[in-house]
C-alpha cells in the first residue's frame, strides 16, 4: 500500500477499513502508514487524526465537530498501531493507562549489526534538544536528562539485516531510535540516528507492532497486532515470523 491520502467517501472506506485495527463507540485503533502524521505540524499534510475524524464523521452520519482525542503519537517515519479515543472519557482513562505504563507496546525494528546480546534491557539518560528535535544519550547527572528504559530480543536474521523486538518500559522521545543506535545498531534508514543511507520513501524499518491493554471502559483485554508495511524488507521478516 503506497501514498499518504486515505479517501473519507464511502467508496474509500474500504482503504481506511484496511487500517482499522479495532474500532468501538470509545475507541479506534489504525495502523499508520509510515510519512503519515499523526497530528498536525509546520508541513501543513493533512494529518492522520483528521482523516480519521473524517472518517468517524461519514460514516455514522455525525452531525457539527466529531471528537476524536490522541492518546499517544508515533514518529512521521515510522509505521504501526496508534490509539485514538472516541469519547472523552476515553481519553481521560487511556491517558491515565499511559502514564502508569498499563499499555503495553511491543515494536520491531529492522537494524544492519547484530546486537551484541540476543535479549538484552537497555538503561540510558536521555536529553532531548528540541532545536534540532533529536535527543542524546547523556549522564545520569546532566540537566534535565531523563531514565530510558526498554527491553530487546533478537527474533530473526537475514544476509543483510536483524529483527528485533523491542518492548518500551518508558516513552521518551526517540527512545528506541536513539537507544539501539548508542547500541551500536542504527535502525534501517535512519539517517538522524546513525545509518548510512535514507530509504527511498522516507521512512526507517521501525513499526509498532502490537498494543495490549484493558479497555477503559468495556474493562476487556484489548490485543492488537498491526501488519507491517509492504516492502522486501519488512515481507522478508513477516514471512518468517508468520512460520514460527
Amino acid at each position: 500500500m503506497t501514498g499518504n491520502n486515505i479517501s473519507t467517501e464511502p467508496s474509500g472506506f474500504s482503504i481506511l477499513e484496511k487500517n482499522i485495527l479495532f474500532e468501538d463507540n470509545h475507541i479506534i485503533i489504525i495502523n499508520k502508514l509510515p510519512s503519515q502524521i499523526v497530528q498536525g505540524d509546520k508541513t501543513g499534510d493533512k494529518p492522520l487524526s483528521e482523516l480519521v475524524k473524517d472518517y468517524i464523521k461519514v460514516k455514522y452520519d455525525k452531525p457539527g465537530e466529531v471528537f476524536l482525542g490522541v492518546v499517544h503519537r508515533l514518529d512521521r517515519p515510522v509505521s504501526g498501531a496508534v490509539i485514538f479515543a472516541r469519547t472523552s472519557k476515553s481519553l481521560t482513562r487511556l491517558n491515565a493507562l499511559l502514564k502508569d505504563h498499563e499499555i503495553r507496546k511491543t515494536y520491531w525494528a529492522v537494524v544492519k549489526t547484530k546486537p551484541p546480546k540476543e535479549n538484552d534491557t537497555l538503561l540510558n539518560f536521555l536529553r532531548r534538544d528540541e532545536a534540532r528535535n533529536k535527543s542524546f544519550v547523556t549522564g545520569e547527572n546532566s540537566k534535565n536528562a531523563q531514565k530510558a528504559s526498554l527491553s530487546y530480543t533478537l527474533l530473526a536474521g537475514s544476509d543483510n539485516y536483524y529483527l528485533l523486538e523491542v518492548e518500551l518500559h518508558t516513552g521518551r522521545h526517540h527512545q528506541i531510535r536513539v537507544q539501539l543506535s548508542a547500541m551500536g545498531c542504527p535502525i534501517k534508514g535512519d539517517l538522524k540516528y546513525g545509518y548510512p543511507r535514507s530509504n527511498i520513501d522516507g521512512s526507517i524499518h521501525l513499526h509498532a507492532r502490537k498494543l495490549e491493554f484493558i479497555h477503559p471502559v468495556t474493562r476487556q483485554p484489548v490485543k492488537v497486532i498491526a501488519a507491517a508495511p509492504n516492502d522486501p524488507v519488512w515481507n522478508y521478516f513477516s514471512g518468517i515470523s508468520a512460520k514460527e
